[in-house]
Parts: C-alpha cells; structure tokens; sequence
C-alpha cells in the first residue's frame, strides 16, 4: 500500500468513525485534508538564516519535578498538581509573556478526546494571569485548517474567555530552524516567530494512542511547530519526536490524562476509544511525564523507543521514579 492510498484509507476510516459517533462531516470541520496537511505553510525565503528557538526551562528543585494528582475536575486537579511543585509563580513572574502550546491538531470536537481539553487551556491561561504575566498566546500548526480547529475543538473559544489570545499559524511565521546534531530538523520551516518575545513555554497534550508512535503525549505535542511537508517524518517516527524534544525546551508540560484515547489513535472519532483514567501530570521533564503516562495506555516506558531515545540524548529521564513524583487525590 503506498503512502497515499494509506491516507485515503486512513481519512474513510475517520470519517465512519466520526458518523458513528453521531458528528456532520460538516459541522466537524473536515471538509479538506482530514489527517494531515500534504504540504502544511512553508517557510518565508528558505535558505536564509537559521535560528534556535529559546531555553523556556527554570532551574530544578529538587522533589519537585513532577506531580501526579487524581481527580475528575481538570481545573482542580491541574491547580493542585502546580502548587505541589511549587506554584506558579515558581514558573512565570510578573510582565512575562507565555505561551502556550495545546493540541489542536484536528477539527473536531472536544468530547473525542483528540485534541487538548478547552477547560484545561482555560485553567492555565487564568493562573498564568495570576502570576501577573503580561500576556498569554495560544499556538499550533493544526494538521486541518487551523481556524476550523481552534473553532470546534473550543480552544479558540476557552482562550478567548480566559484572557488569552490565539496566534493562528501564517506562512510568515515560520522560520528555518536547525536542531543541533539533528538528521531530521535541519533548515526545517518552524512556527517560530510567534515565540520570539516569549519568556516561558508551557506545553499541554492529551494522552492518545498513536498507529505509528505507540503514543501521543507532551513530546510529540511539539509536532505542531512544524511546517512544511511534515508527514514525511512518520517515517522515522522515534527519530523525529526525541528531536522535537531537544529543539524545545518548556517551562512545564502538562499532560491530561483525565480521560485516555486507548484505541484508534490519534484521530480517534468515538466515545468508546476513550477511558475515564482521572489523572493529571505535570512535570519539568517532558520525558519523565510521557513515561509515568505510558501506564495509562497499559504501557511501559520501554514500549516507545523514543523514551530511551531522550534520555540517552540527555533531554530527561525515563525513570520517572527517580524523581520521587509529588503523588495526590481530590475527591
């Protein structure tokens, strides 16, 4: 089967998926490229200069890298999880800009469990306010049209009301962008400019079952800075996320595993692919939190090559439990 009859099958595939679960082709905003951008925006005047996006990482304390918080009530739990590492003045300081990186990859709606819950991106927005910061930005490279994704998930909606401010993906925004020592991201065209003035970083991601990597969670969220003819990287799948993970450095990542997509992953398209898991991870270390959230996918951290493939690279541990992770429950 070539690369282009498995998107066909692929997007028939989603689109049953999404009438089963009683959702309009039309009303879910898949009119055109359901699964993935063929070409994506390209980047102004390739082969102009390269650039490095920013350190948004603070310094670490010790016990206070990852916190793990059960509940139901996403607000809450996520509330918690912060102030168990510390606070989040321990992150952003009064006049910083933030943004914030949600997956938005595709139109549909929230209740699939595809993209970032739109409370949760609420919830950040306001504490990041809290903090005194001066403004927050929302921002993804969405695999549909990235209005119709921000509009149906609700994302576009939730940031709005809390105060934030959606940065729409355009040509001019990306960047050649090189990750240093990298065979994939070089002189690649990166959602970069919108990141130019932006003190800290925070990265937020369902837990999702993925066909090609096994899972999605904080590290391969950072796929959506990405331009160009992105889908050739599924190719190499492993190499592209631990490079997505040494090109972006976070001040947090924060990993919503409230509800869990099990099965038909990423897109999903069903209720059923989705487990109630009621939990919530947030971490300094993006690869310690993918690697605590593999267990609610009934994984190990040495299912997903790219785990080891962090570490070995230096960007975080697998070993989650070395870390002494900050453990609650809210009823």
């Amino acid at each position: 089967m070539t690369e282009t009859d498995e998107k066909k099958l692929e997007r028939r595939q989603f689109l049953a998926r999404l009438g089963k679960a009683g959702i309009s082709i039309a009303a879910a905003g898949v009119v055109s490229s359901l699964l993935y951008d063929g070409k994506g925006p390209t980047a102004a005047g390739r082969g102009e200069k390269v650039v490095t996006l920013p350190d948004f990482s603070v310094k670490g304390q010790a016990g206070k890298v990852i916190a793990v918080v059960k509940g139901v009530d996403r607000t809450q739990t996520v509330n918690k999880a912060i102030e168990l590492l510390g606070g989040i003045g321990r992150f952003v300081k009064p006049g910083e800009i933030v943004a914030i990186k949600p997956n938005v990859a595709f139109a549909v709606p929230a209740m699939l469990g595809a993209t970032t819950n739109p409370d949760l991106v609420a919830a950040v927005i306001k504490l990041c306010y809290t903090a005194g910061a001066k403004d927050v930005i929302v921002i993804d490279n969405s695999i549909n049209n990235p209005a119709s994704c921000f509009g149906i998930s609700g994302i576009g909606r939730a940031a709005a009301g809390a105060g934030g401010r959606v940065v729409l993906p355009k040509e001019s925004l990306f960047q050649n962008t090189s990750v240093k020592g990298g065979k994939l991201i070089k002189d690649w065209p990166v959602l970069v400019s919108p990141l130019e003035k932006v003190n800290k970083l925070i990265g937020i991601a369902p837990v999702k079952n993925h066909s090609r990597s096994g899972a999605s969670m904080t590290m391969k969220n950072w796929y959506g800075l990405l331009g160009g003819r992105r889908n050739v990287f599924h190719q190499d799948i492993n190499n592209i996320i631990t490079e997505l993970a040494l090109m972006v450095k976070p001040t947090l990542v924060i990993l919503d595993g409230t509800e869990t997509m099990m099965t038909n992953g990423p897109t999903g398209g069903a209720r059923e692919d989705l487990k109630q898991t009621n939990t919530m991870i947030v971490s300094c270390d993006q690869v310690a939190a993918d690697s605590y959230g593999c267990s609610l996918l009934n994984l190990k951290p040495a299912d997903l090559p790219y785990l080891a493939m962090a570490q070995n690279a230096g960007i975080g541990t697998a070993d989650y439990e070395s870390l002494k992770p900050i453990l609650a429950a809210l009823s």
